[in-house]
């Protein structure tokens, strides 16, 4: 499994590592304050805002997490001319990031996520989307992936159903994937479930898992069962179902399942831990690492993450001082079994 030492080799070669992202790119606004009293007009929270911040959400945030762990990103996905889509595309810039395949159209309102926090907890979150995109900007979308599918070591879906992601884009990014070669993971969400076949890898959390799969998951049977559906619906080399506070569990077809236990110790905020674990997988993949050891490091991330409040990232450094930590030895960061949960 991971050690010390192979963590870093990987971080090493993850510079090298060219990486496009596709999907739904959003913008994460947070309000901070204190609650002190309940509404005289309503039984809710009156929230004094303190400070205001920004964050790149969905697919923005998978870019932002590849560069936390200093992969070259080229980012793919549709925002409006509108505010948001301006301060989109600036912080997108600000980290380094190549915004060359994001598509303007003032047919679309770019979405943004408005999170209200108090006391380090979340009270309220405010949605502005526009999950239809025009038949223009999906055609930008697949001239680009045409161009750059051959300039890049790998390709992330991040499909949060937002309208970036059709079954005719995942369509010809399968087709492209066969042709070049390179990991293709998904990010998946309803309604795409039967458009994903032939991937690399696919990352749905517990929930997706039984949806796409149309098994309730209520024990160790009842995952091994819905993995194993997925394995084959979807035709890819592996599924991640990723399961909260239970870690997370690896399919392969022909081999037993492997699971991996939480490394959280303090979750505040589980806000973007998934975009976290695949964009660890991802580059993991790209540099040829060893399943366990993509799926062992994606699992130390997300411990880390979701221990931060609001969107976040992790970088080299903390990865080397989780692993050192006083939790799970490196050497078993995953453990084998085919019906352990």
């Amino acid at each position: 499994m991971i050690t010390p030492s192979i963590l870093n080799a990987l971080l090493r070669r993850f510079p090298r590592v060219r990486v496009l992202v596709v999907g739904d790119l959003m913008l994460d606004e947070f309000l901070w304050g204190t609650v002190e009293r309940i509404s005289p007009e309503a039984p809710v929270p009156v929230v004094r805002v303190e400070r205001e911040t920004i964050h790149l959400g969905g697919a923005a945030n998978v870019a932002h997490n590849l560069r936390a762990l200093g992969a070259q990103v080229l980012v793919c996905g549709v925002v409006g001319r509108d505010r948001a889509g301006d301060r989109l595309l600036a912080e997108l810039q600000r980290i380094g990031a190549d915004p060359s395949g994001v598509v303007r159209s003032r047919h679309v309102v770019t979405t943004r996520k408005t999170r209200v926090i108090a006391h380090h907890q979340q009270v309220v979150r405010f949605d502005r989307e526009q999950p239809q995109h025009p038949e223009s900007a999906a055609k930008q979308l697949a001239a680009f992936i045409r161009a750059h599918a051959r300039e890049v070591d790998a390709v992330l879906v991040s499909d949060y159903a937002k309208g970036a992601v059709s079954p005719s884009l995942l369509e010809l990014i399968g087709t492209v994937h066969r042709e070049a070669k390179w990991p293709l993971v998904i990010d998946p969400k309803r309604p795409n479930f039967p458009h994903y076949r032939g991937a690399t890898l696919v990352t749905p959390n517990q929930a997706e898992a039984a949806d796409a799969a149309g098994i309730p998951i209520h024990d160790a049977e009842s995952l091994e069962a819905a993995g194993r559906k997925l394995l084959e619906r979807w035709a890819c080399d592996a599924v991640l179902v990723t399961r909260g506070e239970h870690g997370m569990s690896l399919f392969r077809r022909g081999l037993p399942t492997d699971h991996f236990p939480a490394r959280a110790r303090d979750v505040f905020d589980v806000t973007g831990a998934g975009d976290t674990v695949v964009a660890t997988c991802t580059l993991a993949l790209a540099v040829r690492a060893a399943w366990e050891e993509a799926v062992g490091l994606a699992n130390v991330a997300a411990g880390v993450v979701v221990g931060k409040v609001g969107t976040a990232t992790v970088d080299p450094d903390e990865l080397r001082a989780a692993i050192l930590s006083d939790g799970a030895p490196p050497e078993q960061l995953g453990k084998r079994g085919r019906n352990r949960a």
